[in-house]
């Protein structure tokens, strides 16, 4: 989007008024791979009934199908992979990519970028690709060895987005707890955490890092968590299972009780910290033991937040190949059955906020009533956690990007509801990027679940 819009094209949500539709997509699962082939077939018609004369796939379904995306849809004028993107223009334009489609892709703080989320927050990417053997993911195959920023190149890009308005910056990469590994950097994700929290803003900031290994969760990392303000009490660390026998087919290894002696320091060096992880159900070979295992071990970790994943049987990943496949049936049963779970002990746990008072990130109106606002704890990564609904907006005018004090005064399975209390600041300043949404069209979703 940002090399497009740099070029001096004017970018549309709206497919019917494009010249160059671009569709973004995901292969992880099936799901996303079903999703992404329909939205491919949905923006072809606009060829026949709208202004597109071009037509272009990018993303891993490329890295994954390429010759079929060519072969089984001929309205697709070109496709671009996850290592190609600096060929976008020229593709849009008409002309031909010249990308090494083998040479690693990682973005750095001078690309032209426009931002998709809304003003207030944003993400960066940190580091690239993955050095795990995980036999059920498929990642690395698409995107990649693992490859870290320059250092350098993240402070400076997160510098220039808090100067430009942005109140909350997440680090993302498929593992941001080896951050600096490759550039000989010890307790890297650590360093940079502590050199983002110095960055002088003229509001608050949040920072947030996703996706981490739990194996790599130090105690520097964690002493760097509890030291910074500005750093957020927040952890996503998908654990996958809690049988030693299942996460040994995945090659994961450790264990539930392992896992709830990290867990257990975690929250002893890291007051107050929230931890979201996510399961995988019907993994080949768990048994009914194994089943039963991983949820007691949900019950006794207690998670704050916790997704789960119906396992899919990918033909490329080394899982496809182990025996013990569970039926898609029983796999359904136990997602619902972990679920409702999670949701008893989330409830619970809402419940214990009723009557405190904390700081939350207004995000907006809701996107069911624009009369109902939305904020966020910190607790609350933006799109895949509850959220705080506004009861009583206190003094003042609301804005997105304001960080006020709200009284929690209901508690839902997964959302809160509360009154704001205190004057609001000044509202917050417009940046300076053109905010759009998705660029034309876009069937990229992270697989991760909703809360």
């Amino acid at each position: 989007m940002g090399q497009v819009s740099a070029r001096g094209h004017e970018l549309t949500s709206s497919p019917e008024e494009a010249d160059a539709i671009v569709v973004n997509t995901c292969s992880f699962i099936d799901p996303a791979k079903q999703e992404s082939v329909d939205t491919i077939l949905e923006m072809a018609e606009f060829k026949k009934t709208g202004r597109a004369r071009r037509l272009i796939v990018a993303g891993c379904l490329v890295e994954r199908y390429r010759a079929d995306i060519k072969k089984q849809i001929p309205e697709v004028d070109a496709v671009l992979g996850a290592n190609e993107l600096d060929d976008i223009v020229a593709l849009c334009e008409g002309g031909g990519g010249h990308a090494n489609p083998l040479a690693p892709y990682l973005y750095h703080d001078l690309t032209p970028r426009v931002l998709a989320t809304p003003p207030h927050y944003a993400y960066i990417k940190i580091n690239e690709g993955c050095d795990h053997p995980c036999t059920f993911c498929v990642i690395p195959q698409f995107r990649g060895g693992f490859r870290s920023r320059r250092f350098e190149s993240v402070v400076s890009e997160a510098a220039r987005l808090f100067a430009q308005g942005v109140r909350e910056i997440n680090l993302i990469g498929q593992d941001t707890t080896a951050y600096g590994d490759d550039l000989g950097m010890k307790d890297g994700l650590a360093h940079l955490l502590e050199r983002l929290a110095r960055i002088d803003t003229a509001h608050p900031k949040w920072v947030r890092f996703l996706y981490c290994y739990p194996n790599r969760i130090t105690n520097r990392l964690l002493d760097v968590l509890a030291a910074n303000v500005s750093l957020v009490k927040y952890i996503d660390m998908p654990l996958q299972h809690a049988s030693a026998s299942v996460l040994k087919r995945m090659k994961r290894g450790a264990g539930g009780d392992i896992f709830l002696k990290l867990l257990e320091r975690i929250r002893r060096q890291v007051p107050g910290i929230a931890i979201r992880t996510s399961m995988i159900v019907g993994f080949p070979g768990e048994t009914r033991k194994d089943f039963e295992e991983l949820g007691e071990f949900v019950k006794a970790a207690k998670f704050d937040r916790l997704g789960v994943f119906s396992y899919s049987d990918e033909e490329t990943s080394a899982s496809y190949h182990l025996d013990g496949k569970v039926d898609k049936r029983t796999i359904y049963n136990r997602k619902r059955s972990l679920m409702s779970l999670q949701r008893k002990i989330s409830r619970a746990s809402n419940r214990q906020l009723v009557g405190q008072e904390a700081q939350v990130l207004i995000d907006g109106p809701s996107p069911d009533s624009e009369l109902v606002w939305q904020a966020r704890l910190a607790t609350q990564a933006p799109d895949i956690d509850g959220v705080c609904f506004v009861g009583d907006p206190g003094d003042g005018p609301l804005a997105p990007g304001q960080f006020r004090r709200m009284r929690i005064t209901q508690a839902h399975d997964y959302d809160l509801v509360g009154d704001l209390a205190g004057e609001a600041p000044a509202t917050p300043p417009a940046s300076p990027f053109t905010i759009l949404p998705a660029a034309i069209a876009s069937s990229h979703r992270s697989p991760l679940p909703h809360r």
